[in-house]
C-alpha cells in the first residue's frame, strides 16, 4: 500500500465524503456519511472530521484539503469567493487555513458572480469543475453539473466567464411532496419508470418554457382524465423541470457541446434528456472530478 500524502474532503450541505490519498495518487480509504454542514454545525466540524480521520487511521501530521459548504458563512471557517470572470486555477492559491489545530487543514473558496442582474454563487462545484476540465482547458465549453441546485458554467480557455444556478432538484422535491401533484406521483417508486413520458416532457418544456406551470399541471390532469400512472406523472414532472433547466441554460449560448459532470441516477436522466434533444455532450464522473480537483489543490499547496 502507498504511503498517505493527504486527506481530501468534499463537505456538502447534507453529505460528507472523505478520501485518504496516497503519494501515488491512489485512494487508500474512503468515508461517506450524512454529516453535512447542517449536522456538523451542531456536532462540531472538528469533531466530525476527527472521527472520520481516526476511522481511516490518518497520521496526525497528515494535511487535509476541503471543498464545499465547510467554507460557507454558516460553516466551519468562511473561505470567501473568487469573483468571476476568473481562471479556474485561482482557487488553488486562495485556500483558507483552519486555525487552532495541530493539523494543517485548508478550505477552498467558492466562486461568485456579482452582476446585479444575475447574482450567483457556487461552493464545491468549482473544485469539481477544476477536476473535470483542468486549469488550462482550451476552447469554450458549457458545463452542466446536476444536483439539488444544478450549476451551468461557461468556461473559455481555462477561465470561468459566468454561471447560472437552477433549483431543479429542490423544486422537484417540493412540488412532488407539497403541492397538488403529490397525489399524482404517490406510489411512483413501486412502478417501472416511464422513459417515453420523461422524453416527451423534456421536449415540450424545452420547446415551450413559457408554459412551465401549465406543463407541470398536466401530470395531475393527465392522470384524472386519461389514467396515466403515478410513474408517468413523476416522469412528466421530472422531464418538465429538466427541460426547463436546459432551455434556460442554453438560451444565450452557442451549442458547441456540453460537458456533463454527474454520476448515478442524475447522470442517466440528463444523458437521456440531452439525447432526446439531440444535444451533443461528453460525460465525466462527478466523484472522480471532485477528487481530481482536490488533488490539484493539495499538490499546489503542499508540492512535496
Amino acid at each position: 500500500m502507498a504511503n498517505p500524502a493527504y486527506v481530501a474532503v468534499d463537505w456538502g450541505t447534507s453529505s460528507f465524503r472523505l478520501w485518504l490519498i496516497g503519494k501515488d495518487g491512489s485512494v487508500l480509504a474512503e468515508r461517506r456519511s450524512g454529516e453535512g454542514m447542517t449536522s456538523a454545525a451542531k456536532a462540531g466540524f472538528s469533531q466530525v472530521l476527527a472521527g472520520h480521520l481516526a476511522a481511516v487511521e490518518a497520521p496526525e501530521n497528515l494535511p487535509v484539503i476541503v471543498c464545499g459548504m465547510a467554507g460557507a458563512r454558516q460553516g466551519w471557517v468562511e473561505a470567501g469567493y473568487i469573483d468571476v470572470p476568473a481562471p479556474l486555477a485561482a482557487i488553488l492559491t486562495a485556500a483558507v487555513s483552519v486555525p487552532g489545530g495541530s493539523r494543517d487543514i485548508r478550505i477552498l473558496p467558492g466562486l461568485a458572480q456579482r452582476d446585479m442582474a444575475t447574482p450567483d454563487v457556487m461552493r464545491g462545484e468549482e473544485t469539481q469543475l477544476l477536476g473535470a476540465l483542468g486549469s488550462a482547458s482550451a476552447g469554450a465549453q458549457a458545463v452542466c453539473m446536476p444536483g439539488t441546485h444544478s450549476k451551468w458554467v461557461h468556461v473559455g480557455d481555462g477561465k470561468v466567464t459566468g454561471f447560472s444556478t437552477f433549483m431543479t432538484g429542490e423544486l422537484f422535491d417540493v412540488i412532488s411532496k407539497h403541492t397538488i401533484l403529490s397525489h399524482a406521483v404517490a406510489g411512483a417508486q413501486e412502478q417501472p419508470a416511464d422513459a417515453a413520458a420523461f422524453e416527451a416532457a423534456v421536449s415540450a418544456a424545452f420547446a415551450r418554457p413559457a408554459l412551465a406551470s401549465n406543463l407541470l399541471f398536466t401530470a395531475r390532469s393527465g392522470q384524472l382524465l386519461h389514467g396515466i400512472s403515478a410513474a408517468s406523472a413523476q416522469a412528466r414532472l421530472s422531464g418538465t423541470l429538466i427541460g426547463l433547466e436546459i432551455a434556460g441554460a442554453l438560451q444565450d449560448a452557442a451549442n458547441s457541446g456540453i460537458t456533463l459532470v454527474a454520476s448515478g441516477r442524475l447522470q442517466a436522466l440528463y444523458e437521456q434528456a440531452f439525447k432526446t434533444l439531440s444535444l451533443p455532450f461528453t460525460a465525466i464522473d462527478a466523484d472522480a472530478a471532485v477528487r481530481r480537483g482536490l488533488s490539484a489543490a493539495a499538490e499546489a499547496i503542499w508540492p512535496n
